[in-house]
């Protein structure tokens, strides 16, 4: 593998942790595999290693994307990498309320039951 893989991969760890990544590896097919490699070494080792933005800056960018493209499935685990990667609980809402002007009502509203659902699991 490439170096864009090897820090891609790195990188996802730091930002999703380790048990999500194991998961994601272990349960990579023969199908899966390019695909796997791709977004590790592409997303994760070209973009999110990019020095342009702090990891909390690309956070806020992800979510309001997640929440304008009706992303649901990965919301969850990019609101505890938020987290991870230094915003607040305060500063998601802000985010959420923000995408609800741009991205709709409906979406923003998903958005804040998926995060309670977040929140709850991780107690502050």
């Amino acid at each position: 593998m490439s170096d864009s893989y090897d820090e891609g991969l790195r990188v996802r760890r730091e930002v999703l942790g380790d048990a999500h990544v194991d998961r994601a590896v272990e349960g990579t097919t023969e199908e899966t595999r390019e695909f796997q490699e791709l977004i590790t070494r592409y997303a994760w080792g070209e973009i999110w290693t990019r020095p342009g933005l702090a990891r909390r800056d690309r956070s806020i960018a992800v979510l309001s994307s997640l929440v304008a493209l009706h992303h649901w499935e990965e919301l969850p685990m990019h609101l505890r990498a938020a987290e991870t990667n230094g915003l607040t609980r305060a500063e998601v809402v802000e985010v959420l309320l923000q995408s609800a002007v741009y991205a709709g009502v409906p979406a923003a509203n998903r958005a804040f039951a998926i995060a309670k659902d977040v929140w709850a699991e991780q107690p502050r």
